[in-house]
């Protein structure tokens, strides 16, 4: 069975329970649009805790007023099926009215890790999914929260503001899933063109050659990203925003590779946004 609430008075209500029970509360926090990247968080949440609490919620304050709040992919029911076989399980799916009311003015920002990479493009992105994170820590009381290494910006800065605000819960890590070509599994792909799909697979394979580029010894973060740049470069719907050799635990950029590195990139492809990201240690 899929228990399905919508008031956050009646959610902090069944959190309370569970947590009078002793048990334990593991959260997959998504806006919908569920794929399989989606349900292995899902499947590693149902075995980590005694409830599973999966969230939808497509948040207004992390799309600034340019982006696609309003075509954001929305499939309640096709999402309820696919979660039908983790059952039980909890659905929370709120309203924007439930979680901003309309005197709503409070909001959790995180100042280091924020304006790198995808801050620089995205203005107030990372506030709206501190805030709203942070609103769905407090409703649920998670134990154990649920994230994806594609998003690797946005879960490093979710893991500081767990420990700069004690939030009494682990946060929880796992792989990026992605396609049989390679392309990361999205919410957005399917807004990509069939012409457009076939071109986005070049962000992996320049990855892959910035990855084995290091790996064969090359540390000069600028010949690696040449090399990636020419080959993205092959592909004209390919629209570059950054393409970087960062610190995994500052995101600063690197100009040598002297152990673990962070290989990320953001691309429009035709009117889409992508990321994607690999974490490579030299051999």
């Amino acid at each position: 069975m899929i228990k399905v609430i919508s008031s956050v008075p009646e959610m902090v209500r069944f959190c309370r329970r569970v947590k009078e029970r002793g048990q334990k509360i593991a959260l997959v926090p998504t806006m919908g649009a569920l794929h399989e990247g989606h349900l292995s968080l899902v499947a590693a949440a149902k075995a980590k805790a005694d409830i599973l609490v999966v969230s939808i919620f497509i948040n207004p304050i992390q799309f600034s007023p340019q982006e696609d709040l309003k075509k954001y992919p929305r499939n309640l029911r096709r999402d309820q099926l696919l979660l039908k076989p983790f059952a039980p399980l909890t659905l929370f799916n709120p309203s924007p009215a439930d979680l901003y009311p309309k005197d709503f003015d409070t909001y959790v920002e995180e100042k280091v890790l924020s304006p790198k990479l995808c801050g620089q493009f995205r203005p107030g992105h990372f506030r709206g999914v501190t805030t709203v994170v942070a609103k769905l820590f407090n409703i649920i009381q998670p134990d154990h929260a649920f994230f994806g290494e594609k998003d690797f910006q946005q879960q490093l800065i979710i893991k500081k503001m767990v420990v700069d605000l004690s939030y009494p819960l682990e946060i929880v890590i796992l792989p990026t899933v992605r396609e049989y070509d390679g392309l990361a599994l999205s919410s957005r792909n399917s807004y990509l063109k069939p012409g457009e799909r076939k071109s986005a697979t070049i962000l992996y394979r320049a990855l892959t050659r910035g990855k084995e580029d290091i790996e064969s010894g090359e540390s000069d973060a600028h010949k690696i990203l040449l090399n990636m740049k020419r080959l993205i470069a092959f592909e004209p719907a390919i629209r570059l925003e950054y393409l970087v050799i960062a610190d995994p635990k500052t995101l600063e950029p690197l100009k040598r590779v002297r152990g673990r590195v962070l290989l990320a990139l953001a691309a429009r492809v035709g009117s889409t946004r992508l990321i994607d990201n690999l974490v490579v240690c030299p051999k």
